[in-house]
């Protein structure tokens, strides 16, 4: 039988010795709370042994990345609602003199990441996308700046914008998924990046996707974890209960048990004492005191005969 079923079992019987204590006797009571007490044993030694074992294990690292803006076991960032960049006016006229200004700022936003000056590319991708707001690729380019800067709001927004003018680039999904990375929302990121890669990815992306596979695995494996140990907490918990009662009827049995004894042992011997308070039993007695012969009287006096009758 499975041990939840024998501790919903013994909680049953503890809750029915509670409401009529004579149901057993102390001596199947013993036997009970021993039962219950082994149950506490081996389930604590099975499980509570297993759980700390698995808590003192060390975290299994993931695959490196060799050029990635994301640190697997970086800091969770709050959201970066405060950062609302310029988007580009799509309805505007565009024309091949603004779109080669759009690229020339781009290269220079490029070069300009190129020397670690991350807020100048920034800045240089807006504009960019302001010259060209019909281009994804810009929107694309300035997210991954977003990223780098550890702004991941401000990136999904760009990405959004840049999926919406064109659904079947891989670009938006990628760094999307790098923003969620940021966010923690590890099952989006796996979402962006299996896409990606339905679509066809690079080995970065492919290897990104992989370690989010990963930390969901040990999301949902810590998750199960601690619903075991809650679980095994709840039962150890019950089978504490359980014993705790059986224990407590126990007592209570044994001291009624002790004072049946004493009852019967004194019903035995209320007969001889009412007789030895008998007053003719009282005159007999120091009438024999002072005339020893006068026992013979006596004999066949039916209150001695009782007193004397062995039954």
């Amino acid at each position: 039988m499975d041990l939840r079923r024998r501790v919903k079992h013994l909680q049953a019987l503890a809750l029915a010795y509670q409401q009529d204590p004579g149901l057993v006797g102390a001596k199947q009571l013993t036997i009970l709370r021993a039962h219950v007490e082994n149950i506490w044993n081996t389930y604590t030694e099975a499980f509570g042994r297993k759980a700390v074992e698995e808590g003192n294990k060390s975290e299994v690292t993931t695959s490196d990345e060799s050029d990635s803006d994301i640190d697997e076991d970086g800091e969770i960032l709050e959201p970066d609602y405060d950062v609302l960049q310029e988007m580009g006016d799509e309805s505007m006229r565009l024309t091949s003199e603004m779109m080669d200004q759009a690229d020339e700022k781009r290269e220079e936003a490029f070069n300009a990441l190129e020397k670690g000056h991350l807020q100048r590319a920034l800045e240089l991708f807006t504009e960019a996308i302001k010259l060209n707001p019909q281009s994804s690729v810009m929107y694309v380019n300035r997210a991954s700046v977003f990223v780098k800067l550890k702004k991941p709001t401000a990136a999904i927004r760009d990405c959004n914008k840049a999926s919406a003018i064109n659904p079947k680039s891989v670009l938006p999904y990628k760094w999307r998924g790098k923003a969620y990375i940021l966010l923690g929302q590890w099952k989006k990121a796996a979402e962006d990046f299996t896409t990606a890669c339905q679509w066809g990815c690079d080995e970065e992306t492919k290897a990104l996707l992989q370690m989010v596979q990963l930390r969901l695995q040990k999301i949902v494996e810590g998750h199960r974890k601690y619903e075991q140990k809650q679980q095994l907490k709840s039962i150890q918990e019950q089978l504490e209960k359980v014993r705790l009662a059986l224990e407590e009827q126990e007592s209570v049995q044994r001291e009624e048990n002790s004072w049946d004894k004493m009852a019967r042992a004194g019903q035995k011997h209320l007969k001889f004492i009412f007789m030895l308070v008998d007053p003719r039993m009282l005159m007999a007695f120091l009438d024999v005191v002072w005339n020893p012969e006068n026992i013979y009287r006596y004999q066949k006096k039916n209150f001695l005969i009782k007193l004397t009758h062995k039954p």
